[in-house]
Order: structure tokens, then sequence, then C-alpha cells
């Protein structure tokens, strides 16, 4: 079961890329993560491990599987009958703005049945972040200035 949601920024891809992946910090402008942190070290990378904590959720693991800077990141999340997959990536657009797409895919036995029963709080949360990304991207864009 895949779902996905997607948010055009009024600001450039790096800038976007630096609040995005500075995932330790989604607490502050997401409320669909209420506690996030690193296991094996501060930053996004390949193999680093992360524990995340959503309202209504127990505290996951979830680690880096992919990761083209600047553009895109897959973190993983498996559990005994399931595997959650969630894509971010970005995409530069001719008038300096930067269109976020998230897909989460939920896969195996018990990873589909979960999938279909959580559809519309991961909805909601996708939403969320991807509001939030949105707004706290373009507050730091304005407070930099255009040129950013």
């Amino acid at each position: 079961m895949i779902v996905e949601s997607h948010v055009t920024i009024d600001a450039p891809p790096t800038l976007v890329w630096e609040v995005f992946t500075d995932v330790e910090r989604w607490p502050e402008w997401t409320a669909s993560v209420t506690r996030l942190v690193a296991l094996d070290g501060a930053g996004i990378a390949v193999g680093r491990r992360f524990r995340i904590k959503q309202p209504k959720m127990p505290p996951l693991i979830w680690e880096v599987t992919d990761l083209v800077p600047e553009g895109s990141w897959t973190w993983a999340q498996r559990s005994p009958g399931g595997t959650t997959l969630a894509h971010h990536t970005l995409t530069p657009m001719a008038d300096g703005r930067t269109l976020v797409r998230q897909e989460l895919h939920q896969r195996g036995p018990v990873g589909a049945v979960i999938g279909r029963l959580m559809r519309r709080t991961t909805r909601r949360y996708l939403d969320m972040e991807a509001q939030g990304l949105k707004d706290r991207s373009e507050q730091l864009r304005h407070a930099l200035g255009p040129h950013t």
C-alpha cells in the first residue's frame, strides 16, 4: 500500500534540503513527530538509524537505506511481518521553488493490514510534515533574503 503527499515550497532546493534532512529538528516544525533521536550520529547517511516517536504510535526505529545528496533519501522501518519504506524527493522548479514528494510504502502481510488501518492517520501525518516543511523553509528563505 502506498500513501503519497507533495507540496510546492517557495524556497530553493538547497535550503529545503537543509531543513528536511536536519531530521532531529522535525519536532520543532511538525506536530506529526514528537521526538526524534539519532542513534548513530547526527545527520542522515546510509546506515544511520533514528528512533522516531509519533502521536498514537509506539517509538519506531528507521534506518536510512538510500541517499542522493540534495535530491532524495529513503529510510525503512522493519517489524515482524512488515516493512515500511518512506521516500523523500526534492525536485527543483524553474522559478526557484522546490517540489517535495513523500511516499510511504507498507509491505508484507502485517504491513499491508496496518497500512490499511492507519491510512487516514498516515495521510494526515504526511500532510502535516509537508506543511510544516513548507512553513519552516519559507520562513528561513524570507529571513535570509531572496537570494538564498
